[in-house]
């Protein structure tokens, strides 16, 4: 375990440093909206910055140019202004290191059947070494959720606003995303990713708006983000491992969740999630790990909950293995997904329901490994309750509400 958490530290301060790095080599030294020295414009190729005239084709060649540039890293700037643009796709590998410097703002149509059936409006494929830093991206999509809460319309399937899908050494930084169709922000089997002091907003009200969720994906570290959204404020699917979270401002949403796990009988686990430093307002939950009531060879292994703060949440501490919304593919069934070593230590504040702490998991395969360390959540002004079905483990410090693990072995 220790190992694994001096990997994850070890691996937030590498990238604290890469993106150091990557800002001086980035060649942008921006003076009163000046664009960079050895920068592309998007506007040189046509893009206008009225919010209605579609720069979807400036963007395209503008991208075009630098990832077939000779030059060791480019810039491509997006001065002030909106762009509104389509569904694009940004597709690697390039010659050059490329920046993405934007000070603009990047608008969806507003027809969203625009979008296409995709399910993504802009895409990263198969990009190494870029970095995205500052904008605004804007779906738009109040028309969309509406559309997707009436019953019996016709509605596209939705677009996650920005994806990246087999990428590496990637640097988010600065970008504000709102108003996403579907999830904001997502890592689809990518490796070495650092994202950070980005802000995602979406109403609680809004459908499958997950802040940032990551898929079969590696070496992802978060630091700094402040997510409003409909959703998980952050999700992690399963293939996932050596991941890193901290600072991150959570509410309103759905928490922090790892899975939903068990999809598919035959599934890779999640290895070594960190989240620490966090805080998470009048959230659904605080941090979850949920499973399907199904069979699997899933698992969640050496997960780490650490000083974190509760304020006013429905469920600060739950995992929950009989997940089954609408008892759909799963009724009467057991989930097979193994939970083991997972840490909650150092988590205070308050809960909005009596049962602050619930770990309902498989009787198939019980929870093991289970540790509480230092906890104390109040509802209010009074202890709350913990719940515990087929968990496994050991507590030590002050733990409230009281512990009810059984006997790890």
């Amino acid at each position: 375990m220790q190992a694994y958490n001096n990997l994850s530290l070890g691996a937030a301060y590498f990238w604290m440093l890469m993106i150091i790095i990557t800002t001086s080599c980035s060649l942008f030294e921006s003076t009163n909206g000046a664009a960079p020295a050895y920068s592309i414009n998007v506007a040189r190729y046509g893009a206008r910055s009225d919010g209605k005239s579609e720069a979807s084709k400036a963007f395209m060649k503008a991208w075009s140019t630098a990832c077939h540039s000779g030059r060791p890293a480019v810039t491509i700037y997006v001065p002030r202004g909106l762009y509104m643009l389509k569904n694009v796709v940004f597709t690697g590998p390039c010659r050059s290191r490329i920046v993405f410097q934007i000070d603009g703002t990047l608008l969806a149509p507003s027809n969203y059947w625009e979008l296409g059936s995709s399910g993504f409006w802009i895409l990263f494929h198969r990009v190494n070494r870029m970095s995205i830093h500052g904008g605004t991206i804007d779906a738009r999509a109040h028309s969309f959720w509406a559309c997707r809460k009436s019953p019996g319309n016709n509605c596209p399937p939705g677009a996650r606003s920005i994806a990246f899908s087999w990428c590496s050494n990637i640097v988010v930084s600065g970008l504000t995303s709102t108003n996403s169709q579907m999830k904001h922000l997502t890592f689809d089997h990518c490796n070495n990713v650092l994202v950070r002091k980005v802000k995602i907003r979406a109403p609680s009200s809004s459908p499958n708006t997950d802040g940032i969720h990551i898929q079969s994906s590696s070496a992802v570290t978060i630091r700094g983000a402040n997510i409003m959204t409909g959703d998980d404020c952050i999700s992690v699917g399963a293939g996932s491992r050596n991941l890193w979270m901290e600072r991150v401002t959570c509410g309103p949403g759905h928490g922090i969740s790892i899975g939903s796990l068990g999809d598919y009988a035959n599934e890779e686990g999640v290895q070594n999630v960190t989240v620490t430093s966090s805080t998470f307002t009048k959230t659904q939950n605080g941090v979850r790990i949920k499973s399907w009531a199904r069979p699997s060879n899933g698992y969640a292994t050496d997960i780490v909950f650490q000083n974190l703060i509760m304020n006013n949440v429905y469920n600060p501490i739950i995992i929950d293995q009989k997940y089954c919304p609408g008892n759909q593919g799963c009724p009467h069934q057991s989930s097979s997904v193994k939970i083991s070593s997972v840490t909650y230590k150092n988590i205070v504040g308050t809960s909005a329901t009596a049962v602050a702490m619930n770990l309902y998991c498989s009787k198939n395969n019980p929870c093991r490994g289970i540790k509480l360390q230092d906890i104390k959540l109040t509802y209010h002004t009074r202890s709350p309750t913990s719940v515990c079905v087929n968990a496994r483990g050991t507590s030590s410090g002050v733990v409230i509400p009281k512990s009810c693990l059984g006997r790890n072995y």
